[in-house]
């Protein structure tokens, strides 16, 4: 356990950034979660049977001193960094056009300012351990949605992963961009809830982001899009 990978998760309280966690804690390795909601990461701490290799951490992932204190809670308790995993997010569930947009800042905040801000933060750490970046994008990063600004943050997030691979992968770091299709997770609550059709489970997402982090050394997968069988767009 000393010297098992260490992985950091934001908004891994729940949906695929607890699936991920789950995961790799159940392979032996250390996790830190992060989320805003701290009876959220308690219950997630508790269903995990609170296991000595899990660290819960409250803070905003869109405020980078709660990203570099999180780094930095992780390098003291368990004294290396492996592993970002770039998952908070949400959608406000409307449109450019028809909207309010008293929830965008927020969203394009946590969607976009985010996982920059976990990569600034956690590189120094990741470029000691040759680690990765994985970043929680969207097939509505790759497919245009009418009035959709959610899928436009998620275009920003498929332009930031090949950006930062472009810098970053001759300092030995990885970057992967896991983008999932319709994904039966609490990022429906604000929708109404699970729409029909064809749905995958975060633990099958989290099977390809765990998958993406353990490929042999030297192997930089950079693009996932994982779609249930089924979803056309």
């Amino acid at each position: 356990m000393s010297d098992s990978p260490v992985t950091l998760i934001t908004g891994g309280g729940s949906g695929i950034g607890a699936a991920v966690a789950r995961r790799l804690l159940a392979a032996g390795e250390r996790v830190a979660v992060t989320g805003r909601g701290q009876q959220r990461l308690r219950g997630f701490a508790k269903e995990a049977g609170e296991p000595e290799g899990l660290l819960t951490i409250p803070g905003n992932a869109a405020v980078y001193e709660d990203v570099r204190d999180a780094v930095e809670a992780v390098l003291q308790r368990f004294g290396r960094l492996d592993t970002v995993v770039a998952n908070a997010g949400f959608a406000t569930g409307d449109s450019v056009a028809e909207g309010d947009p008293s929830g965008w800042t927020e969203m394009v905040l946590t969607n976009v300012l985010g996982p920059a801000l976990l990569i600034r933060a956690s590189v120094d750490a990741l470029r000691e351990t040759r680690g990765r970046i994985v970043l929680i994008g969207s097939v509505a990063g790759f497919v245009n949605m009418p009035g959709n600004l959610y899928g436009a943050t998620k275009w920003a997030v498929t332009g930031l992963a090949e950006n930062t691979r472009r810098q970053v992968t001759d300092w030995g770091v990885g970057v992967t961009l896991v983008a999932p299709g319709r994904v039966e997770t609490p990022f429906w609550e604000a929708h109404g809830g699970v729409p029909q059709g064809p749905m995958l489970t975060a633990d099958q997402i989290a099977e390809s982001v765990v998958w993406a982090v353990r490929q042999p050394a030297g192997v930089d997968v950079n693009t996932v899009v994982v779609r249930p069988l089924g979803q056309p767009h």
